[in-house]
């Protein structure tokens, strides 16, 4: 979380020592700031964002940006919300809801991409989880990742994170992430913030594989994490095919209860009689049942007990289980699929992971599709997150079929732009980020481009101005990367400096900050 400090900028004339911090652009004279400032009507007193300089008008000089158009418009030119990000590669999401933002947690393909990007996606490498948050289901915020690998150096490899919270005695909210230890465990990380510090309370797995009670189970991993109304957390987890198993019920998926701490076991393990079971187990609890979702098998549909009238999953579809009881096996009922495999609907064949969230009084399924990938040209392995907004009958405990659409999930409300707004925010963008002792900014290298999705400028916009800092240019589209400038601002700055330029707008758009130089971009705002 950042601290913005509301600047009062005393003068608005430029000394000749920001001048120095802030030059104007090569072979373009400075301008009469004070002078342009008075004639246009615009007061920079107002610009709020935490920067230790005055604000210094741009020198308004247009970059050339050539033919640059980067793989990732895609989705503005299809009008299309999936995949949630579009710089990095990321799969198993979970979420959890912390001070009206929703947090979404993946594993980190992106880490496997960078070292093994000319292989298939094979996970070995994958030691981290990227954050991300949302409060209009359309931009994003990157939160950063979570270093497993020194948080808790025992690990083999990080992967399919599941995430609840809960208010502790102490009046602090608690976070407790669960993950795969590869496919030989599950690990437990805890922080009282979902961005972190997280911590690892135990020093060791929380399940191992071999343990008692966990002979049929060859792979305990895949958790997946609910809280009931009593406060008592629940675990879910499981893989491969247990010694007496078979296609038809592999006999591997578990369950089992929480401590009060929720980094123990407090309870036997049970089974979960899960047909087809694969993969991907996550627990949620709607109203007062426990409903167990997972991924189902590549296997042929040879059998099946139709007597429950319910047709038999397709192939990795993800499947729900509900029951009032969870640790007795018999009370599970199986219910039916909901997701069918994206290669089923129109995208590409790849495995399938899931979890359901309610936030803002809306369903919303969050899974993972090659999307992204196919957009770039690649084609091995490697996943991008994705929503569709999900139908969930509570009294009955129904999950609708949802859809691998591209079209993702309706924004729900309007950024404002006369807030300090985090330049990580977006809607889309091939930035790669600087994280400098907790403060992340985006970063261009050459050229780059950020887009902003359903900005509100009902009350009109006088300026535009931006935290940067390094040497180039932003320009302003509107609408469309393809559009106009509608402002230029061009800078020279060795630290963080508010650069500003007028601009003219009203009503809602989508905004385009396209970059060229070296630079960082680490916030945005309109003046009124």
């Amino acid at each position: 979380m950042k601290n913005n400090l509301v600047i009062k900028i005393a003068s608005i004339i430029v000394s000749a020592a920001i001048m120095t911090s802030c030059a104007a652009s090569a072979n373009d004279s400075s301008p009469d700031t004070a002078a342009e400032t008075a004639a246009e009507g615009f007061s920079p007193e107002n610009i709020s964002l935490s920067v230790s300089s005055d604000a210094v008008k741009s020198t308004g000089k247009t970059a050339d940006f050539g033919n640059y158009s980067p793989d990732i418009l895609f989705k503005a030119e299809n009008q299309q919300n999936n995949p949630l990000i579009t710089n990095i590669f990321c799969a198993d999401p979970t979420s959890v809801e912390y001070n009206g933002r929703l947090y979404v947690f993946g594993t980190n393909d992106n880490q496997q991409y960078i070292e093994k990007g000319d292989s298939d996606n094979t996970y070995e490498c994958i030691k981290s989880f990227v954050i991300i948050s949302t409060d209009d289901m359309a931009n994003w915020r990157y939160e950063g990742e979570i270093n497993t690998a020194e948080i808790a150096p025992w690990i083999f490899a990080s992967w399919a994170p599941s995430v609840v919270s809960r208010t502790e005695e102490d009046g602090l909210t608690h976070f407790y992430l669960y993950f795969s230890n590869s496919g030989a465990g599950v690990g437990v990380l805890t922080a009282t913030d979902p961005t972190g510090p997280w911590s690892d309370p135990l020093g060791k797995p929380l399940i191992s594989a071999g343990m008692k009670g966990l002979e049929g189970c060859p792979n305990p991993f895949d958790p997946g994490v609910c809280i009931d109304d009593d406060g008592v957390g629940w675990l879910s987890f499981g893989g491969g095919t247990a010694s007496d198993g078979t296609k038809y019920m592999p006999g591997s998926a578990r369950i089992c209860r929480l401590g009060k701490d929720m980094i123990s076991i407090d309870s036997e393990f049970s089974e979960i009689p899960a047909p087809y079971f694969f993969e991907a187990s996550e627990l949620n609890y709607i109203g007062g049942t426990y409903v167990y979702t997972y991924n189902s098998s590549w296997e042929t549909r040879l059998e099946w007990d139709r007597t429950s009238g319910t047709e038999a999953p397709s192939a990795c579809s993800m499947c729900y289980m509900t029951s009032k009881t969870p640790l007795d096996t018999d009370s599970w009922e199986y219910r039916n699929y909901y997701l069918k495999n994206p290669g089923e609907l129109g995208m590409e064949y790849s495995n399938n992971h899931s979890h359901l969230e309610k936030f803002d009084g809306k369903y919303y399924l969050f899974f993972h599709t090659l999307i992204l990938q196919k957009a770039r040209g690649i084609t091995k392995g490697f996943r991008s997150l994705c929503s569709y907004e999900a139908v969930v009958d509570e009294e009955n405990v129904i999950i609708g079929r949802c859809s691998a659409s591209p079209n993702g999930t309706a924004q729900i409300k309007n950024p404002d732009p006369y807030q300090v707004n985090q330049a990580e925010n977006v809607y889309l963008t091939d930035c790669e980020y600087t994280d400098e002792d907790g403060i992340i900014s985006v970063k261009c290298s050459g050229k780059n481009v950020i887009g902003v999705k359903g900005v509100d400028f009902s009350d009109g916009s006088e300026a535009l101005a931006v935290k940067v800092k390094g040497k180039g240019s932003i320009e302003l589209r509107i609408d469309s990367f393809s559009s106009g400038a509608a402002a230029v601002i061009s800078f020279d700055c060795s630290d963080w400096t508010a650069v500003y330029e007028n601009v003219n707008i009203s009503d809602v758009h989508d905004i385009f900050f396209v970059m060229s130089g070296e630079l960082d971009f680490d916030e945005w705002e309109f003046l009124k």
